[in-house]
């Protein structure tokens, strides 16, 4: 795609900081370093989001993450965790629209990066919860 710019990363049209790269995927320093080490891993492949994956290119970036994954935890030893993030359309905070997942690596508490889960369990009760799993199966299983 010629106005994206993660294909113009992986063309050399914009000079990035790669931390990996092979035939099919494509993993840079992240310009935010929202902790030091924040990576980017691409397909090369332009897909705008995780629902046009199919299963050879979800196999094929998937997979190359623990290696990067280790490869942050031994270039920083003292890293104590990491966040794996990929956020999928605008409303879930998309705001380029290549594909693409955040390694952060994590160094304490202080690092000023967070993410809030809320607890929502009062307002599912069994049944709610089976109707939901039912839902989201046969949508599976019904599906691609």
């Amino acid at each position: 795609m010629t106005d994206c710019i993660f294909c113009k990363i992986i063309n050399r049209e914009i000079p990035s900081y790669p931390v990996y790269e092979d035939d099919e995927v494509y993993a840079f320093l992240d310009i935010t370093q929202t902790t030091k080490g924040h990576t980017l891993v691409i397909p090369k492949k332009h897909v705008v989001d995780l629902f046009e994956y199919d299963d050879i290119l979800a196999s094929s970036l998937f997979s190359r993450i623990p290696k990067i994954a280790r490869g942050l935890e031994q270039a920083f030893p003292e890293m104590k965790g990491l966040n794996l993030i990929n956020n999928n359309k605008e409303l879930a905070y998309q705001t380029v629209f290549h594909s693409h997942i955040h390694l952060i690596p994590r160094y304490s508490t202080e690092d000023d990066f967070s993410i809030t889960f809320k607890n929502n369990a009062e307002n599912y009760t069994t049944e709610k919860m089976a109707e939901v799993a039912n839902s989201i199966k046969e949508a599976i299983e019904n599906g691609k």
